[in-house]
């Protein structure tokens, strides 16, 4: 995102107050940390001059600086278009940017486009002034649409740094046809209309927000490759599977659901299988919960009133299927239990279910109300005691005293 489109103040980015000398850009969408600023640089002849150049929200384009302007990460630059000139600001300059073209598979020889000029003045009060008004024209090209009656929702709208070209950003399920919503836009808004189609990740990632981690999304702030997310992602890592839950803000997947999949994919590597059945003289025996990182199992009856979950070893659980696949028939649950020393906190059986029942606090609190009611009825503890009926007759002794003084 360029520092117009962010609340940053005058097109320059925040930081060290250095206007992005320091290394980076100062935006946090996308930012980019120059790690090459404080090593040497390479001959004249051997040096880098395309540059990286940032406009709205995600869209970072490179551009050929062929004038040898001396460039620094954040300086607000006119670079060519198609028509006219765009603005932008440069994001990423010197030996970082080659790095960058072999990570994007961009080719150094390709005609690239040029960079004009610094941006002058003119250029970016024209620039800050298109930036203003695209949000009212975003809301009014929605209910143009809608007039329309397109199956659409246009999601943001970018204007060209001269103000010659807008381009409506747009998801929808199918093929629309808006031949007529671009001749109704031209006439309303009096410019060059561009429609592009973006994805549901896209536009998560071009609008930004916070995820349910309290962080911003990845997708907005550093994740440019969108992978595939399945839901076998999701039951490797005993994770529910709640659409509401392990959905982002695009309505997809979550993408950090891949994040650590790769180390629960080796960890489970001598688990056994989740719907293996072992048999056993009290009855066949199935997996009713497991512990990836602990390596631990619990297993339980299929068929009985029973509900007692009972905690084994990975390595004691396949030697179990080792002694099934032998012929051999397995003891009781809680013979095994026994066997392996298995003490009772570390069961999941009738215990805990009993220590969770709601009206566990029902019995004191009626034995308290009981309590309460015996000792109104009771009589003081020193009622027969001496002295008792002296402290009473003081009191009524005080009495009279305090007439005496009213009178």
């Amino acid at each position: 995102m360029t520092c117009s489109g962010c609340n940053t103040s005058q097109g320059l980015p925040k930081g060290c107050k250095n206007n992005g000398g320091c290394g980076t850009d100062g935006c946090d969408k996308l930012s980019v940390f120059d790690w090459l600023s404080n090593m040497h640089q390479p001959a004249e002849e051997l040096v880098c001059h395309i540059v990286e150049i940032r406009f709205k929200n995600e869209r970072k384009e490179f551009y050929n600086n062929i004038d040898r302007l001396p460039l620094k990460v954040g300086d607000i630059v006119a670079v060519e278009a198609n028509p006219g000139h765009d603005v932008g600001m440069v994001s990423m300059a010197g030996e970082l940017v080659k790095a960058q073209l072999k990570h994007k598979k961009v080719n150094q020889t390709e005609d690239l486009p040029k960079v004009y000029r610094f941006a002058n003045q003119k250029d970016i009060d024209v620039w800050q002034e298109c930036r203003e008004k695209e949000h009212a024209i975003m809301i009014e090209a929605r209910r143009i649409s809608r007039g329309i009656g397109l199956e659409m929702k246009i999601s943001d709208v970018e204007y060209q740094g001269d103000g010659t070209k807008a381009t409506f950003y747009y998801t929808s399920e199918n093929r629309v046809d808006f031949r007529q919503l671009i001749r109704e836009f031209a006439t309303a808004f009096k410019c060059r209309i561009e429609m592009r189609q973006i994805g549901y990740r896209q536009e998560a990632a071009k609008l930004g927000g916070i995820g349910s981690c309290g962080r911003e999304l990845c997708c907005s702030t550093w994740l440019t490759d969108f992978r595939s997310v399945s839901t076998a992602a999701a039951r490797y890592q005993q994770l529910s599977i709640n659409p509401q839950k392990i959905a982002g803000q695009c309505g997809k997947l979550k993408c950090c659901l891949n994040y650590e999949l790769d180390s629960y994919l080796d960890a489970l590597k001598d688990f056994p299988k989740y719907d293996a059945v072992l048999k056993s003289k009290g009855g066949d025996i199935a997996c009713v919960k497991i512990d990836v990182f602990k390596r631990e199992i619990w297993l339980s009856y299929t068929k009985s009133e029973n509900v007692t979950w009972y905690k084994f070893s990975v390595e004691q659980v396949n030697e179990f299927l080792a002694q099934n696949k032998r012929g051999e028939t397995l003891a009781s649950l809680e013979d095994l239990n026994k066997q392996f020393n298995q003490t009772e906190d570390s069961l999941f059986g009738s215990g805990l279910l009993e220590a969770n029942e709601l009206n566990r606090f029902e019995e004191k609190k009626n034995r308290r109300r009981r309590n309460k009611a015996k000792g109104g009825a009771q009589q003081p503890q020193n009622a027969n005691k001496k002295g008792a009926g002296k402290k009473q007759s003081r009191k009524k002794r005080k009495k009279p005293n305090q007439n005496r003084n009213e009178n």
